[in-house]
């Protein structure tokens, strides 16, 4: 797996690279602002070996540490929507964040640093990201939602398959969404074949639906 860190603190920087090197993944560039991360992938992409796999990008880096890496994050996703963007912020922004998730792209997330206390976690959130998933912190999806305006889309979920289905959103597995709902694995099951259903999500590979079924969600 190649990985691209945008991070301004280059003891960060190269904590994450150590992390993220140590099992396995390989670090392709290193940079710690918005301007350098395009860059960065335009010359990747435009390399022999190709679009890395996935961005772990900062929200807030240089001039004005407010917003560029989430901006370059955005512009990314959109230019090379096979490439995977992970960001990580100390608050949820937004106008951003939602063209960030809703954006044409597959693997997303919006992970939230107070959030991601385990390496693990941080690791599997990569991980899936880079394949084609999303892994978005639970503060982030809630604030989101409460931005929501138009429900009509998921007016005919009940309320268990919305429950799921913002599980869903925060890259939980089947297994996992029932152990938190302390329900059957079977019974989860059916609740995201009726989710995929109802959203009219035709059969497809299943994970491809999971992440139509949560930008569906996240934009509606």
């Amino acid at each position: 797996m190649r990985v691209v860190i945008a991070e301004d603190s280059v003891l960060l920087r190269e904590g994450l690279t150590r992390l993220l090197t140590d099992r396995g993944m390989r670090v392709v560039a290193g940079v710690g602002d918005g301007e350098a991360l395009v860059k960065a992938v335009h010359e990747l992409a435009d390399g022999p070996d190709g679009l890395p796999d996935v961005v772990v990008a900062d929200v807030r880096m240089p001039p004005t540490h407010t917003d560029e890496g989430l901006r370059a994050a955005v512009r990314l996703r959109r230019e090379y929507p096979d490439l995977g963007v992970l960001v990580l912020s100390q608050y949820v922004e937004e106008q951003y964040a939602t063209e960030l998730i809703a954006g044409s792209g597959r693997g997303v997330g919006y992970l939230l640093k107070d959030r991601v206390a385990e390496v693990r976690e941080f690791v599997d959130a990569v991980t899936r990201v880079a394949g084609g998933g999303t892994a978005l912190d639970p503060e982030v999806v809630a604030q989101l939602l409460g931005r929501s305006r138009r429900h009509d889309v998921l007016a005919s979920l009940t309320p268990r398959e919305r429950e799921v289905l913002g599980l869903m959103a925060e890259g939980r597995t089947n297994s996992a969404i029932a152990a938190a709902l302390v329900v059957s694995h079977g019974a989860v099951e059916k609740h995201v074949s009726n989710i995929f259903l109802k959203l009219g999500l035709a059969q497809s590979d299943t994970d491809h639906r999971r992440v139509l079924a949560v930008l569906t969600y996240l934009n509606s």
